[in-house]
């Protein structure tokens, strides 16, 4: 008997229609990212130079990134928080995004004389970023039950990252056009608050297109679990810290950059718009390879990390540091892809953004850690560095091998 072809029937509350309502909400989330770091990452993509034209030391560099990205991240402990117990995700949204992007325009003000100004400025943009971060993490796991968590978080990261391609590449337009002074650097600060703006209006149209957006998930939840009885969540901060520890930031990269005398400055914008380029690329990449292959895909983009440092630091050769910041482009993509997506493999919808918090937290503080070290030791002995970041790098390697292994133990388990 043949088999007649059967139509969908497609209802106002089919699941079909809620698919395309949560694509619809991924990609307004999306294109807030796009805009958001085109703003910001076409400003880190500066950063460094700029501080270094101010005459900022080498250790107030890093020991600024560090911080910096510490309280970006430690903060998202009571933000994400206070986002799961108000509910309030899209306030949240709105006020970090706020702090976060207009902080950008106003370092085009900075006189040279208080150049301590610039460093507060940057902490506050970072701020920003911690009242946002775990709403918006939180808020893109909910088409996670649609399109798979690593699927969900890359198609995100993708729009997020052709941003701060193209901020850089813009950055880099504006400095290649003209001279590579300090003005340069404010104006380029002042063209990018445009886009700042471009990003509060975005979101506010998503807020009101999206009021309640924990209605999007319809995925079966998972049984609340606290984190200090979750000991495979608290293996994976282990793992995350220790990368957190000895991976650089780009601020610094660029900073070492503009010491070596390989090539002009003005090139480092352009430089970054690559990475980010290749950063999503790399996303989609880990994403869809994390929904096939689960935490192999992490195990994959510790390994790759190892080569960073020594490829950067270890020689002068311009090719070998070209390399390096493509992989480190390649790790900064799974980085915003399937490290988040493996939080929510531990844990419920109710308190997701309090896990991203957690996660936020734990990665900032070893991140905070991790730069000063690398501050000091690049200004003592660059082979110092090497050192320590390449054994923080092996030991999460080895964490997350472990952690595979006992999810494999706790799968055959259950199965028997």
């Amino acid at each position: 008997m043949e088999k007649r072809p059967i139509t969908p029937l497609i209802l106002p509350d089919g699941k079909e229609t809620k698919r395309k309502q949560a694509l619809i909400f991924l990609l307004f989330l999306g294109f807030v990212s796009f805009f958001s770091d085109f703003t910001h990452e076409g400003a880190r993509s500066m950063y460094g130079q700029y501080l270094g034209l101010l005459g900022v030391s080498a250790f107030y560099v890093s020991f600024t990134s560090g911080l910096g990205e510490f309280i970006g991240h430690a903060m998202r402990l009571g933000t994400g928080y206070i986002a799961d117990k108000t509910g309030k995700y899209w306030l949240m949204m709105i006020l970090g995004y706020s702090v976060n992007l207009l902080a950008i325009p106003l370092l085009g003000f900075i006189n040279p004389t208080y150049w301590e100004l610039a460093l507060v400025l940057i902490l506050i943009e970072r701020v920003g970023k911690a009242i946002r971060a775990p709403a918006k993490s939180a808020l893109t796991s909910f088409t996670s039950s649609y399109f798979g968590a690593g699927k969900a978080f890359a198609l995100h990261e993708v729009l997020d990252q052709l941003g701060a391609f193209l901020g850089p590449l813009l950055v880099f337009s504006i400095i290649s056009s003209r001279s590579s002074d300090i003005k340069t650097y404010q104006y380029s600060f002042f063209i990018l608050g445009i886009f700042a703006l471009v990003t509060i209006v975005i979101l506010v149209i998503s807020k009101i297109k999206y009021p309640s957006p924990k209605d999007i998930d319809i995925s079966k939840d998972k049984q609340s679990v606290k984190i200090k009885d979750n000991p495979n969540f608290i293996l994976y901060l282990v793992c995350v810290s220790f990368l957190a520890l000895g991976f650089v930031d780009f601020p610094f990269i660029s900073f070492h950059l503009s010491t070596l005398s390989l090539l002009d400055i003005k090139f480092i914008p352009l430089i970054y718009s690559i990475a980010m380029g290749i950063d999503a690329v790399s996303a989609l990449f880990f994403g869809y390879l994390y929904d096939k292959k689960g935490l192999i895909a992490f195990i994959g983009a510790v390994s790759v990390s190892i080569l960073i440092i020594p490829f950067i630091f270890l020689r002068g050769s311009i090719y070998l540091i070209f390399a390096g910041i493509a992989i480190w482009g390649i790790c900064m993509g799974a980085q915003e892809s399937i490290f988040k997506a493996i939080v929510c493999r531990y844990t419920n919808k109710d308190h997701r953004a309090s896990a991203y918090g957690v996660f936020g937290g734990v990665f900032g503080t070893s991140w905070f850690i991790g730069s000063t070290i690398i501050g000091l030791l690049y200004e003592v002995n660059i082979i110092f560095l090497v050192i320590f970041c390449s054994s923080s790098l092996l030991i999460s390697l080895v964490s997350s091998i472990v952690l595979l292994k006992k999810e494999h133990i706790n799968t055959s388990k259950a199965g028997g």
